[in-house]
This record gives structure tokens, C-alpha cells and sequence, in this order.
């Protein structure tokens, strides 16, 4: 293995994402590092999505699936068939500037410690927007990115320590995933990058955000803004997050935040039309407390690395925008 430029596995899940995907491996094929695999794992499309990349990226290696898998297992499936020392998961829906592998394993490189590369993500559509510069993390178990909605005027371009990568365009270091094990498929899509991330920390792992590593992401083109499905998944796995990877005394102590959110959220999504969603999502999560209690992560030597990047608040919604945006975009291509 080549210890200066390791080879690096891209893993792009997709599900009826044909009209992303010329942006998206086109601005992969024009990468400045030399050593990269691309797989592409297509969760049951009916669009011609892998028919598109068969013809038009032939080097890109495809896994297919007759149906969705989701988000975590649909990445599952390309890492477990990747060569590479190192792997990056890319959305469909993003289009990477052309020093964006080479930045990462850089700082990957840098320090065997590290084991999760968190990418500077910029919409796609407003290119001057921030939409993360790695994960920041509540004591009620929500995730969001930072800096999202925020102009970009310089105030993240410093490599740093940060909780962890949006998976959406992250890189990971197999010796880690092959320590703490693969995305859980429980979560199925949301917080799963979220999960890794505490699970990650606990095992003594860090996560460096490199600024150089710049991604413009059509946020939600995927999942979609306020849709039945992101509340859904979002709002189960909001509670599970908590309960499986928060130390003990941080699970106790936390409880007021994790109960206060996990109410609030109900008559909130109510209110705007989702009340189906938001309730199946609340009564699927408690029942599956006992299972996600049974998955609890034990690492214990972690716990102030963790707290450091803890906060009291989040934002309501943490995936804030509309759906009509998505269907706008794709309708013009």
C-alpha cells in the first residue's frame, strides 16, 4: 500500500438520482489525487441511473440492489466491497472541487489518531452558503451542521478537531470502521453519520475538519426539505442517538433536553401537516428502546472528549428549507 497516497474507496449511494449524477462523477473523474476507486451503489432505481453510468463513467464500479436500502446499509454494501485503505461516502447530489480527495487524506494522513475527515460543504445553489463544516451535537441528541445557513466570509478556515463528518461528503479510515463497525442499518438514513461519529469518539478516534476540502451539496435533492420521509427518520433516530451512544451520567443528566425535545417536536410537526409522520416516528422510536439499549456503546475512557463538543441548544429544525426547491431544480435540468 502506497503510504503517501493511500487508495481511497468513493462510495455514492444512490436512489433515482440520474439527473445528479453528471456533476457529481464528472467533478470525481477531474480529482487531483491519483489513488481512488469510485462505487456506486444503486438503491433500486427506476430512472436509468446505473444504465447512465454504465455508459458514460465506465470505470466506476456498480453494486445493485432490487430495492432501498436506505442511506446506511446502501453505503455498507459499496464498503464492504471497497479496496481501499480509506473511505470517502459522497452524496449523489454534490459536485466536489477538484482538490477535495487530495485535502482530505492529507490531514488524514497527518495523524494516525485521526479517523473521520470532515469536508467544508457549501450549497450548491448559493455557493457563497455554508451548509457544514463538520457535526455539532446537543445534549437532546440532535445533530446539525455548522455554520449552516451562514455566509461564507472566512470564519471556518482553520483545520481543527471537530465531533465528527457529515457523511454526505466525510472520509473514514477503514482501520477505524473495521474497529467500531459500519453504519448502523437501524438508523437507516439521518443521524447515521451522527451515530459513527459517538462511537467513533468513545473508541478514542478524532475528526479534523479540513477547510480546503470544499463540496457544493444540492441539500435535501436526495431526502427532500420537511418531506414525510425525512421527519420520519429524523425524528426516530433523534431519540435512539441519545440512548445508545451517551455515556451513563450524560444520558441521566441529559434527560430533561432529550424528553423536552423529543415533546415539543410533536405539536410543532402538527401544526405544519406532518402529524402522521411525527407520531409514527415518536411511537416506532420507544418501541425500539429495548433493542437500541441492547446496542449501547461501552467505551468509557472518552467521555470529556465527547462533552467538549456537547451543547445545551439546537435549533428546532436542524434541516430547515422546502421540498418545492428540489422539485424546482430538478424540473429545470
Amino acid at each position: 500500500m502506497n503510504r503517501l497516497n493511500p487508495l481511497v474507496s468513493v462510495i455514492i449511494v444512490n436512489h433515482n438520482g440520474k439527473v445528479f449524477l453528471k456533476n457529481c462523477l464528472s467533478s470525481l473523474s477531474a480529482q487531483s489525487y491519483p489513488a481512488f476507486e469510485i462505487i456506486f451503489v444503486d438503491n433500486g432505481s427506476s430512472d436509468g441511473s446505473t444504465d447512465y453510468v454504465r455508459t458514460e463513467f465506465p470505470s466506476a464500479r456498480i453494486i445493485e440492489s432490487k430495492k432501498n436500502l436506505g442511506f446506511a446499509k446502501g453505503n455498507n454494501l459499496g464498503i464492504k466491497a471497497a479496496k481501499g485503505e480509506l473511505i470517502a461516502t459522497l452524496n449523489n447530489d454534490t459536485k466536489v472541487s477538484s482538490r477535495w480527495l487530495e485535502e482530505l487524506v492529507r490531514i488524514m494522513n497527518s495523524n494516525g489518531s485521526v479517523g473521520m475527515c470532515a469536508s467544508k460543504m457549501m450549497f450548491l445553489e448559493k455557493p457563497g452558503m455554508i451548509q457544514s463544516t463538520g457535526l455539532c451535537i446537543s445534549r437532546s441528541g440532535v445533530s446539525w451542521d455548522r455554520g449552516i445557513y451562514e455566509t461564507d466570509n472566512g470564519q471556518y478556515e482553520s483545520v481543527e478537531e471537530r465531533f465528527g463528518p457529515c457523511a454526505g461528503a466525510g472520509l473514514f479510515r477503514k482501520k477505524m470502521l473495521d474497529e467500531i463497525g459500519l453504519f448502523d442499518e437501524d438508523f437507516y438514513a439521518y443521524l447515521e453519520d451522527t451515530d459513527m461519529a459517538f462511537r467513533a469518539k468513545l473508541a478514542g478516534w478524532k475528526c479534523m475538519y479540513v477547510p480546503k476540502a470544499v463540496v457544493y451539496h444540492y441539500h435535501g435533492g436526495t431526502g427532500g426539505f420537511e418531506t414525510d420521509y425525512a421527519i420520519y427518520y429524523a425524528n426516530r433516530n433523534v431519540l435512539w442517538n441519545p440512548i445508545k451512544n451517551f455515556p451513563l451520567l450524560m444520558l441521566i443528566s441529559s434527560l430533561p433536553w432529550i424528553i423536552g425535545r423529543n415533546i415539543a417536536v410533536v405539536p410543532y410537526y402538527i401544526i405544519k401537516g406532518h402529524g402522521t409522520a411525527i407520531l409514527r416516528a415518536k411511537i416506532d422510536a420507544i418501541r425500539g428502546i429495548p433493542r437500541i439499549l441492547a446496542e449501547r456503546s461501552h467505551g468509557r475512557g472518552h467521555v470529556r472528549d465527547i462533552m467538549r463538543f456537547v451543547q445545551t441548544w439546537a435549533p428546532m429544525r436542524p434541516h430547515p428549507g422546502k421540498e418545492g426547491k428540489v422539485k424546482k431544480y430538478i424540473n429545470a435540468k
